[in-house]
């Protein structure tokens, strides 16, 4: 609305103030109406006010740097000391997991923080006064969130799969070499990187952490409290494989495979093709589906809450 229409309908409110009886005004004080026409609001401005916030953080930048260095330098640094070997028994794209395993810690924190700051500053209060759809605050939170964490890490991933590829593309492979022995592809007796794997190793590893940063959000929109989200969100993805580690014995076998193989740090593994558990075919696609389920649930469990709790 442009200033003349402002200054004309400020003339019309304030002649029919003057016109109105004034034993009809409160105290002989005519009401005020404000010119300025109020705007609905939608889930876009939702969107906006939290893509402000988290892009204006240091802890966005630094969480997601710590997470670029790890991946990328980690990656490069296991090309570097895999290369020069004519066989590592691994497949192409598989130096990308260690970093990864390291860089996805980085992703949970700030999943964590997104929400659990704003609580630990009482920054959500006012958040929650400007936007009562407190439905449309978390999911506001869960796209931007996710959206950056996804494209920064599939990012890092890819820039890692081109050096892992770049580098390690010239190892000979023995013949007497199976290839579900190893889970990689060979061609002209050199190792190479199908079409499978390079997705696995890209768009499925930054799907799998962006995820696991979605849960962690949840978490810390359920716990509220930064130290506790965190820390709980280590145990999730930790505490299955250092429980199977230490499940000796035939009597626990069966809980040891189970507990190795639904872990998070096998779903990842899996996505390189190198699985921690005893199915050396699995992609980790059944468990990145499986972790999006249990994501769904939890953001669920964590929009109920948030509609019920105070602040």
């Amino acid at each position: 609305m442009s200033t003349q229409q402002h200054e004309a309908q400020a003339a019309q409110t304030a002649q029919a103030a003057q016109s109105a009886p004034q034993a009809e005004w409160p105290n002989g004080i005519a009401p005020y109406s404000s010119p300025i026409p109020m705007a609905r609001t939608h889930l876009g401005h939702a969107l906006v006010s939290e893509w402000t916030k988290i892009r204006t953080v240091r802890s966005t930048v630094w969480t997601l740097s710590v997470m670029f260095a790890l991946v990328v330098g980690i990656g490069l640094l296991t090309a570097l000391g895999m290369s020069g070997q004519d066989y590592t028994g691994m497949p192409l794209l598989s130096g990308g997991l260690f970093g990864l395993m390291l860089g996805q810690i980085c992703v949970i924190t700030l999943g964590v923080l997104v929400i659990s700051s704003e609580y630990g500053t009482g920054m959500i209060r006012t958040t929650l006064t400007a936007c009562p759809q407190r439905g449309r605050v978390l999911l506001a939170k869960a796209l931007v969130f996710f959206s950056l964490a996804f494209v920064m890490t599939t990012l890092a991933c890819t820039l890692t799969a081109l050096i892992n590829s770049a580098m390690l593309s010239d190892q000979q492979v023995p013949s007497y070499v199976e290839h579900s022995s190893f889970g990689g592809t060979v061609e002209g007796g050199k190792l190479v990187a199908s079409g499978g794997e390079w997705l696995g190793a890209t768009v499925g590893a930054g799907l799998y952490v962006a995820l696991l940063g979605l849960l962690s959000l949840a978490v810390g929109a359920l716990l509220r409290h930064s130290a506790g989200a965190i820390t709980t969100m280590m145990g999730v993805v930790l505490l299955p494989l250092v429980m199977a580690l230490f499940m000796v014995g035939e009597a626990l076998k069966d809980v040891r495979e189970k507990l190795m193989e639904y872990s998070p740090l096998n779903g990842l593994a899996s996505l390189y093709r190198i699985p921690m558990s005893d199915d050396q075919e699995a992609t980790g696609w059944p468990l990145l589906g499986g972790l999006a389920v249990v994501t769904l649930l939890v953001f669920a469990l964590a929009y109920a809450l948030l509609n019920k709790r105070d602040v």
